[in-house]
């Protein structure tokens, strides 16, 4: 099992590690990572990992057997040795930007509230899927709508349920596909805003910013038809 301490602190960008294993494949399992490993939507996190007499790019990074996160190199070179303590660097400016994105599509999911039925979290541009039969009639007010929650600077923070505490409150989960992550019996809730300013609480793996004034100004995009109930919505970064 790999301790992820981008849940307790998605901005650590540096910090070390022990290597704890190898997968057949060649990645290298840690004790602790900082690095995401692909899943909900979000790519994997990429950087490098250092260490005395080495050092390689780390290309992605999946989740592997028993809880294990592993990171994937670049290149075919020599792994560290089992046992070693090395150092892991986050490619910081693009979790940055998955982070800002990934807690935007949040905001839209607010703006636009309907079932989710699938998305994709990427640096520049992302979607998700709604179950939406008809084209939505305003975009330039949805889009304007989601700016101003940006605008808010509202604060973006994390609590834990148990799994018969969702089972209790089915509406939490907007994806109609994806169940939400059950690790060690608790569920993970990513919740925007509070008091009279709240907004969102949906279960999330995922890295997010610390406040919506972070993400920075977004743009809806195109928006497609991709099936008798469902629309495909963009969202983009402007800067």
């Amino acid at each position: 099992m790999t301790h992820p301490i981008f849940l307790d602190d998605p901005y650590c960008a540096d910090a070390p590690g022990r290597v704890v294993a190898h997968t057949a494949e060649g990645g290298i399992v840690l004790d602790r990572s900082i690095f995401y490993p692909t899943g909900g939507g979000q790519p994997g996190d990429s950087g490098h990992v250092n260490w005395a007499g080495g050092g390689l790019d780390v290309a992605t990074t999946v989740k592997g057997d028993a809880d294990a996160i592993v990171l994937v190199p670049a290149a075919p070179l020599a792994l560290p040795p089992v046992g070693i303590q090395l150092q892991q660097v986050l490619d910081w400016p693009r979790r940055h930007r998955l982070m800002r994105m990934h807690t935007g599509l949040h905001l839209l999911s607010v703006v636009i509230p309907l079932p989710v039925s699938g998305g994709a979290i990427a640096e520049a541009r992302s979607r998700l899927d709604f179950d939406m039969p008809e084209a939505p009639e305003d975009p330039d007010a949805l889009e304007a709508a989601l700016n101003a929650l940006v605008d808010a600077d509202l604060p973006v923070t994390e609590d834990w349920i148990t799994g018969a505490e969702l089972d209790a409150n089915p509406e939490l989960v907007k994806t109609m596909s994806v169940a939400p992550p059950r690790g060690a019996g608790r569920i993970r809730l990513v919740q925007i805003g509070d008091g009279p300013a709240f907004v969102d609480r949906q279960p999330c793996g995922g890295t997010h910013v610390a406040r919506t004034g972070e993400i920075g100004q977004m743009r809806i995009g195109k928006i497609e038809k991709k099936g008798r109930q469902n629309r495909r919505v963009y969202l983009h970064l402007d800067n």
